[in-house]
């Protein structure tokens, strides 16, 4: 709280008077991240009818909200359990949501026979998710990479991970 109030150069106390405590102002960065999350990757994700296409947004778009400054909103996202289990219930059922597309985006790539055989699904869709979410633990913004660079290189090397070889990319 101490860090926070100092960078908005604030007092600890002016802080609570705009949160009533630490829980709800950690969910209100979490609710922050959440609202990029479905501006900017869920929305335009639904709006690609090709499953390829769609998967290809999301893990690229993910990759480049999560490498801003909100790239801190993914670091609290492992502190839900400091929440209160009504407001770790919202961030929960948002990040199911997501995790929901991504899967249902594999499925219909099984569907289409383009995906592995053997790929799980649901396992394919928490490790391409886990792989975008530790992006901020290396990813620097004057590194060799550019985001867009290290975007499509997640892309490529989940493309690689689970569609069939050969498939166009």
């Amino acid at each position: 709280m101490s860090d926070i109030a100092r960078a908005l150069r604030m007092t600890k106390a002016g802080l609570y008077h705009h949160f009533s405590s630490k829980e709800a102002m950690l969910f209100e960065i979490m609710r922050f991240g959440l609202e990029r999350m479905e501006e900017e990757v869920i929305a335009p994700a639904l709006a690609v009818r090709n499953p390829e296409a769609r998967l290809r947004t999301m893990l690229t778009q993910h990759a480049r909200i999560i490498t801003r400054a909100e790239g801190a909103v993914a670091q609290l996202f492992h502190e839900q359990r400091a929440l209160p289990p009504h407001m770790r219930k919202v961030v929960n059922d948002e990040e199911r949501r997501y995790f929901h597309l991504v899967r249902d985006t594999l499925k219909e790539l099984r569907a289409a026979r383009r995906l592995r055989p053997g790929v799980n699904v649901s396992i394919a869709a928490l490790s391409l998710i886990g792989m975008v979410q530790w992006l901020p633990r290396w990813f620097r913004p004057q590194g060799r990479l550019t985001i867009e660079q290290a975007a499509a290189q997640i892309a490529d090397l989940a493309f690689a991970a689970v569609l069939e070889p050969g498939t166009k990319r």
